[in-house]
């Protein structure tokens, strides 16, 4: 009886929070330290900041690069965030650079002094969004997420803990997967949290076999704000359930939807019917067989309904 009561109180919680009303992103491009990575960085950050500002109408960015990516300029941006963000609204950081962990505590590496992972965690504390997504490309970047986990965000890194400090192509392929409608698995027009970083992973996997190198990063994930880092998603463990239901960005269909005044709230009921799928699978083991099929059944044909009316 308590399982089942806790179970109601957890799907009525999850079925009144409001609809993302909009999405803040902030993309920083380290010190490459070389021609090569200044020009690969602030490449990838300047191709990430265009795609979010197109995303739609709802979209907000904020970009740093070269001489301007700076610890006061970065906390300038994010103070502005943290004033014009609303606990409803989204918020989403991507670090893009190398990262150095001396055993104790990670830094970003910018121009001038270097931003500890401390400072960012300040930064994003001091933001009001309740859902957080933060990607951190850089090597070292592991050591990044036990000082970043916290209820409602998501923390991604590219390589497993402090200690795997080589650079990383893990950014190259997280760019890519905004860009590729094969990182769209389930085809539903967006791209979540969880989509980006399976596809980046693989790829990142496949480039290593490709070129015949040991693997010397391995990204992984935290969205329960209390586990140990894990690699792939688990329904038993709740694994994924964040980063699945995070709308990363949305394409095709679903962003000139966005732009559409008359379409906008369709679109705003189809992804909480979404989310609401994704955490009927997460609590399916605590739920009898028959409530379970009912729940998703509903879900799927409102749904169904939802898209029909946004196809006319």
């Amino acid at each position: 009886m308590v399982r089942r009561l806790s179970l109601w109180i957890g799907c009525l919680a999850f079925a009144v929070l409001p609809a993302r009303a909009a999405v803040y992103y902030v993309t920083v491009a380290g010190l490459g330290g070389e021609p090569d990575y200044e020009q690969r960085f602030t490449g990838l950050v300047q191709d990430l900041d265009k795609t979010f500002k197109s995303s739609g109408p709802d979209g907000h960015a904020y970009a740093l690069s070269g001489a301007l990516a700076t610890r006061d300029h970065l906390r300038e941006i994010m103070a502005t965030v943290a004033r014009e963000a609303k606990p409803e609204d989204d918020f989403v950081l991507v670090l893009i650079g190398h990262g150095t962990f001396d055993g104790l505590e990670y830094k970003f590496n910018l121009a001038g002094p270097d931003v500890s992972g401390a400072e960012l965690a300040q930064m994003c504390d001091g933001i009001s969004s309740r859902r957080q997504l933060i990607v951190n490309t850089t090597s070292a970047s592991g050591a990044l997420i036990p000082v970043l986990q916290r209820a409602g965000r998501g923390v991604i890194a590219a390589t497993k803990d402090g200690f795997e400090k080589n650079a990383t192509v893990f950014a190259r392929y997280w760019v890519e997967a905004l860009h590729d409608p094969d990182a769209d698995i389930d085809k539903n027009d967006t791209l979540s949290g969880l989509e980006a970083f399976e596809y980046a992973q693989r790829k990142t996997a496949e480039f290593y076999r490709s070129e015949k190198r040991i693997a010397t990063e391995h990204a992984v994930f935290d969205d329960t704000g209390k586990n140990e880092a894990v690699r792939q998603a688990s329904v038993e463990n709740g694994e994924g359930r964040l980063l699945s239901s995070f709308v990363l960005l949305r394409m095709g269909a679903a962003q000139q939807a966005a732009k559409n005044p008359a379409k906008r709230a369709l679109l705003a009921k189809k992804e909480d019917l979404e989310r609401r799928i994704d955490t009927l699978k997460y609590q399916k083991a605590a739920m009898s067989p028959e409530e379970y099929k009912k729940r998703l059944t509903d879900a799927l044909v409102e749904l169904a309904r939802v898209q029909e009316e946004l196809d006319k």
